[in-house]
């Protein structure tokens, strides 16, 4: 499959990039010409404003981003003569497109729409939708440099790779649905904050579990 033309991986990259970059130019041609919110705090409350042509270059950077680290990924697996190697690379690629489409459909709506704040039941569903599909995947994600827990630690054992990321993708995802299922009811902006610390503390959590793998692993490679 890593050896196919056109694999699905590939497509779904270019195709999300390539949304990004259109919405881009058209945001700079004909998005709303009122000051947009282009970042939210710890509150979920925003704190910094910006022009359309702000909003239109972010999506743009975002799209080049989505391409550059997705095709590479794409060209690692497609190069890999190991088929269970290929397959952990293009899960990796697909942790890319995942995460950065819905970045970038999540922050441009609340922007374009000029949500002040985001510590509402529909960002917090779609922020728990995007946390849910991550950690669907990142567990999938094998060795690589730019995506998944790539601590330098996992990067010197397979066990702590594949540990780590793992336990990132079963507390993400439980996290993700935690908030989707709490959206509707959940006081703001304290459920909101309440996500957040707990991303935090996952990743916290799972760069702790790198190194207690990697200081465990007799085949461990040394610094």
């Amino acid at each position: 499959m890593s050896g196919s033309r056109f694999h699905p991986a590939d497509v779904g990259t270019a195709l999300g990039a390539l949304g990004m970059a259109v919405a881009a130019v058209w945001i700079a041609l004909a998005g709303p010409t009122r000051l947009l919110p282009v970042h939210w705090g710890w509150d979920g409350t925003a704190d910094g404003f910006g022009t359309r042509e702000t909003v239109a270059l972010m999506l743009g950077i975002l799209a080049f981003v989505t391409a550059a680290l997705g095709l590479g990924l794409g060209l690692a697996a497609r190069g890999d003569a190991d088929p269970a190697r290929a397959r952990s690379l293009r899960a990796g690629q697909l942790l890319i497109v995942v995460a950065t489409t819905a970045i970038a459909v999540l922050a441009t709506s609340a922007s374009l729409a000029g949500l002040t704040t985001v510590a509402a039941e529909a960002p917090m569903a779609g922020l728990g939708l995007l946390l849910l599909l991550v950690g669907a995947v990142v567990g999938r994600v094998g060795p690589n440099p730019i995506a998944g827990v790539r601590t330098p630690w996992a990067l010197k054992s397979r066990l702590a790779w594949d540990r780590s990321n793992r336990l990132a993708g079963r507390l993400f995802a439980l996290i993700g649905l935690s908030a989707l299922i709490a959206a509707p009811f959940a006081p703001q902006p304290l459920a909101f904050q309440i996500v957040i610390g707990a991303v935090l503390l996952a990743a916290v959590a799972a760069v702790f579990e790198s190194w207690r793998v990697w200081d465990r692993d007799p085949d461990r490679q040394p610094f």
